[in-house]
């Protein structure tokens, strides 16, 4: 359990190497060092020295995380500036930049958007995506997947969060991949080299891409807007345009443009990265492809659910993610001061025998029958 303390700073183990190599580990083998350096120092905490950051706590221990995940917002934080901020790129008013009650209230008012029946709703979409793009795909050869796999999820989100059809869609479809990989490269650097350097510069091209994506939001907004239909519609925009806080105020329009930008690129490449993994395990496991193919023959889904989860836990969207402790803390053994970062590393969580017996083989039956619990 995670908890306040003002007992001596206790930092679990980690090597004591310059600051910069510690630097050059993390870029050439991120995982690969934290998991060196947990067998180095037979821990599942280990703290490591690295530019830009300071010192971090890397947790690979499944009940810690969900202790960390689960901790009060008095004492822990997601990291919502510097460096390790996805919100610098995506704006003010997107989720990945707010925090404590800001967020809760964010979340309190989206989620809803993507539960249950709302979803369904968009399975003729993605239906419409994946059709359009299998009949683009040769049949004597092989291919790659990830692309095709990229141009569904990005249709299907267009049309079921944006809402855009015609040119609206045409002109997004043309703008995000290329938006997308300025903002990768813009997200990596330091804060100082962010700023607007010029039009070649990461900051000043992401700049510009941001103004074209804002211009058609602007344009989509008031199109939604003006539409006598917009209480009927099931897009995540018109939603969001008529949510409102617990006190009655709407969501700024440039918060919603922050949102949905947040939503585009944080969905359709993650997702898009899943299901070409899963096309690349399932090419190689050709027994459960057969069952899989069976199931679905006879109106079943638990198998493929369970191969869905597996798939994720042995290739992760997110490699890690980050908490601020906001007070000094303990946890576990250690105490972890204020103002430093742990690093949840969810590869190795997932990578973890004690977790997942013979956690390095893909096995989706260890999914069948709900989530397996450690040994």
């Amino acid at each position: 359990m995670v908890s306040v303390t003002t007992e001596p700073v206790r930092l679990p183990p980690g090597p004591r190497i310059p600051k910069p190599l510690q630097g050059i580990g993390f870029l050439a083998l991120t995982h690969e060092m934290y998991a060196a350096l947990g067998r180095r120092y037979d821990s599942s905490v280990i703290t490591v020295n690295l530019p830009g950051m300071g010192h971090a706590v890397v947790i690979s221990d499944a009940v810690l995380a969900k202790e960390v995940f689960t901790a009060s917002t008095d004492l822990l934080e997601r990291a919502t500036s510097g460096g390790a901020s996805l919100g610098d790129g995506f704006g003010w008013g997107s989720t990945f930049s707010l925090a404590g009650d800001k967020l809760l209230a964010r979340r309190k008012m989206v989620l809803p958007m993507f539960h249950g029946k709302r979803m369904r709703s968009y399975e003729h979409i993605i239906e419409d995506e994946v059709m359009r793009e299998i009949a683009t795909w040769p049949e004597d050869r092989e291919f790659e997947t990830f692309p095709s796999m990229t141009t569904i999820t990005l249709g299907a989100i267009l049309r079921a969060v944006f809402g855009a059809e015609g040119p609206a869609l045409d002109e997004l479809r043309e703008l995000v991949p290329s938006m997308v990989r300025v903002l990768a490269l813009f997200l990596v650097l330091p804060p100082s080299l962010r700023r607007d350097l010029g039009p070649w510069s990461p900051g000043g091209r992401t700049l510009r891409y941001r103004r074209r994506f804002d211009a058609v939001i602007d344009s989509l907004i008031a199109d939604a807007r003006a539409d006598p239909a917009l209480e009927q519609r099931s897009d995540v925009l018109a939603l969001l345009l008529q949510a409102r806080y617990e006190d009655g105020e709407p969501i700024p329009d440039q918060h919603i443009a922050d949102e949905m930008l947040t939503l585009l690129v944080s969905g359709h490449e993650t997702t898009a990265g899943s299901l070409a993994w899963a096309i690349e395990r399932l090419t190689r496991h050709p027994q459960l492809l057969s069952r899989l193919t069976d199931e679905v023959d006879a109106g079943g889904s638990e198998l493929r659910h369970a191969t869905i989860s597996e798939v994720q836990r042995i290739r992760p969207v997110l490699d890690a993610t980050l908490r601020t402790t906001k007070a000094r803390i303990r946890l576990q053994d250690w105490v972890i001061p204020e103002n430093t970062n742990l690093v949840i590393s969810i590869r190795l969580v997932h990578a973890s025998d004690d977790s997942f017996p013979d956690a390095a083989s893909f096995n989706p039956d260890r999914f069948v029958g709900g989530v397996p619990k450690p040994p």
